[in-house]
């Protein structure tokens, strides 16, 4: 008997619709990250003096991650690593102050292809200029919009209340706190995106709570015990916090929380000389390859795709960042150079169990770390070099060094630290990149040695951020 025409054309619809590739999703992305935040320092991580009910409430709706790497113990680096998904030694920035080399590709560059506005406010640290953030310069070789950002209110390093500021080459003074200010920037920036039914990329890198610290008298009001230098370190966080609160209520107005990525962490690890302690009891601070210089905050809030808070155990890094997203939005794979050093955490995000696929590489000032979770070995020291071997889950403040009473576990965890030394240095030489070399960048100085910024000295003089670096 012949079948009826209309169930043929819906079976035939049907199949089609099947074999059609799922369409991505294209969420709005914000990342957002702190300079110099410890891991001790949320309230949801018990810190004794701090307060931050703002990313409690993130932390308590998302996906808190405790145990969240920076890439590296110090900013420029870890910056680089977020947007590339690769250890910042490939990227040519191998410690504070290096310029990202233009041959990288980017999460921005990636996003703008996908049909994403893209926009970045606050610290930069990716150009090569050393010193207190100034405004970068509209024709910076290797500012924000040479990387994937159409939109950008930035300057080149940390800076604090009342800050003079670059819009795409403009330089703008405000008055507030610098937290504040660039979140509001920022969400106008993606308020006008959603209004126009576009995707946006927006990166809020902020330059609290690094030194030096200056914050107001109503949020260092709960610190006055304290000394001096940490009550205004922690007014700084208190405003940051309260950053947060106006992001996530700015997002809720403007309808589009339910559909907004939100991702947030540190730089680096906490400060030494401030107290209460900024680690939460971890070994070392910032500059260290110990915990306490690399383990920070994360938090990741999706709300349409995670649906109850949850904390997560597992090890995640800032290079997992880029794959994560290029899954989330079906990036093409060309979008991300390879070798990779992260790993998607999209299972995560969906509930899904997980298993991380590749060890966490580290290596800045000539220290080489290798994280195997629960093992975590280091090759570090000033003179002669040694090895250290620990077992994170049973000696989480790194007390025990294990790697002569374990050969084995410590051979197995060498032999893949060198391996990954030899892709490495690959990647320094440029054997990623088309050309097979690395082509000229700008190199670490600071601006007040450049012949960049001379016709602004005279009235930088009178600012007190710039005022020491001016002064014969």
């Amino acid at each position: 008997m012949e079948r009826p025409r209309s169930s043929m054309r819906i079976a035939l619809l049907f199949s089609l619709l099947l074999s059609m590739p799922c369409r991505a999703e294209q969420p709005h992305i914000v990342l957002v990250m702190t300079d110099d935040q410890g891991w001790g320092q949320t309230g949801y991580n018990n810190h004794p003096v701090l307060k931050t009910p703002n990313l409690d409430a993130m932390a308590a709706n998302g996906l808190r991650f405790d145990r969240f790497y920076a890439a590296a113990p110090v900013c420029s680096p870890t910056r680089a690593s977020v947007l590339t998904g690769r250890s910042n030694m490939r990227t040519g920035v191998e410690s504070h102050g290096f310029a990202l080399r233009k041959q990288e590709r980017t999460l921005a560059q990636a996003l703008k292809k996908a049909g994403y506005a893209t926009g970045h406010f606050g610290k930069w640290h990716l150009n090569g200029l050393r010193g207190p953030g100034v405004p970068i310069l509209g024709d910076d070789t290797h500012g924000p919009g040479q990387f994937g950002f159409d939109t950008w209110l930035s300057v080149t390093n940390f800076f604090d209340r009342d800050p003079v500021m670059s819009r795409k080459g403009t330089f703008v003074e405000f008055s507030g706190d610098s937290s504040e200010i660039i979140v509001e920037e920022a969400l106008s920036f993606i308020q006008k995106q959603a209004h126009a039914e576009k995707p946006s990329f927006t990166v809020i890198w902020y330059g609290t709570p690094h030194s030096p610290f200056r914050d107001s008298d109503e949020d260092n009001a709960p610190f006055t015990s304290l000394d001096k230098n940490s009550q205004n370190h922690f007014g700084e966080l208190v405003a940051m916090d309260r950053s947060i609160g106006t992001l996530r209520s700015g997002l809720k107005k403007a309808g589009i929380a339910e559909d907004t990525l939100v991702w947030f962490c540190s730089d680096n690890g906490g400060l030494s000389k401030i107290t209460p302690e900024t680690v939460g009891g971890l070994r070392g601070f910032k500059g260290s390859l110990y915990e306490g210089g690399l383990r920070v905050p994360g938090i990741l809030e999706w709300p349409a795709k995670i649906k109850n808070g949850r904390i997560t155990k597992y090890s995640a890094v800032v290079m997992d960042i880029f794959p994560t997203i290029a899954k989330i939005v079906d990036l093409p794979n060309e979008s991300m150079l390879s070798p990779q050093d992260g790993q998607s955490l999209l299972p995560l995000l969906d509930g899904e169990s997980f298993e991380r696929s590749k060890p966490i590489p580290f290596h800045c000032f000539g220290h080489t770390g290798w994280l195997d979770y629960p093992y975590k070995l280091l090759h570090t020291g000033k003179q002669t070099k040694a090895y250290e071997l620990y077992h994170l889950e049973n000696d989480p403040k790194e007390s025990k060094n294990l790697y002569d009473g374990n050969p084995k576990i410590a051979e197995r965890m060498k032999l893949a630290m060198d391996a990954w030394l030899v892709s490495m240095r690959g990647s320094i030489e440029g054997k990623d990149y088309p050309e097979g070399k690395v082509l000229p960048a700008p190199p670490p100085r600071h601006w007040n040695k450049a012949d960049l910024y001379t016709d602004h000295f005279d009235a930088w003089k009178k600012r007190p951020e710039y005022r020491s670096r001016l002064t014969d």
